[in-house]
């Protein structure tokens, strides 16, 4: 019998990728969650982190700011604004995305939320940039 489910992740421009997987792992604001094949229906938001989809032959890694996640009838459904594949970083990307969000971050004016979502933005490219 397959372990496996369908992963799908789109964004506003186009399906990023739909596949069959055996397990992913997402970053909600309850933390890190791994979703395996008849897991409970579930509605989540997600927040700045990595979604891991993880197959027996490789593993690939998005790196994600925001987004909804809905897991029903083995079909684990992810929309988010945008999401990259860490293989497509590059240092000068990351020290950008870093230098803006520190930027934002040590500006008064943004909300306790945002400052929240920042931080863990700048966490999560700074353990992509090691």
């Amino acid at each position: 019998m397959s372990e496996n489910f369908t992963i799908e992740i789109i964004s506003p421009e186009k399906s990023i990728i739909k596949s069959s997987t055996t397990e992913v792992v997402i970053p909600s604001y309850e933390g890190e969650m791994g979703i395996l094949k008849d897991h409970v229906p579930l509605i989540t938001f997600l927040r700045p982190g990595v979604i891991t989809i993880i197959n027996v032959a490789d593993k690939k890694k998005f790196f994600v700011e925001e987004g909804t996640v809905e897991f029903s009838n083995n079909n684990l459904l992810i929309l988010t604004s945008k999401a990259k594949e860490l293989n497509d970083f590059n240092a000068e990307l990351l020290e950008k995305s870093i230098n803006e969000a520190e930027k934002k971050i040590s500006n008064g004016e943004i909300s306790d939320k945002e400052k929240y979502l920042l931080s863990y933005k700048i966490e999560t490219l700074k353990n992509i940039k090691q």
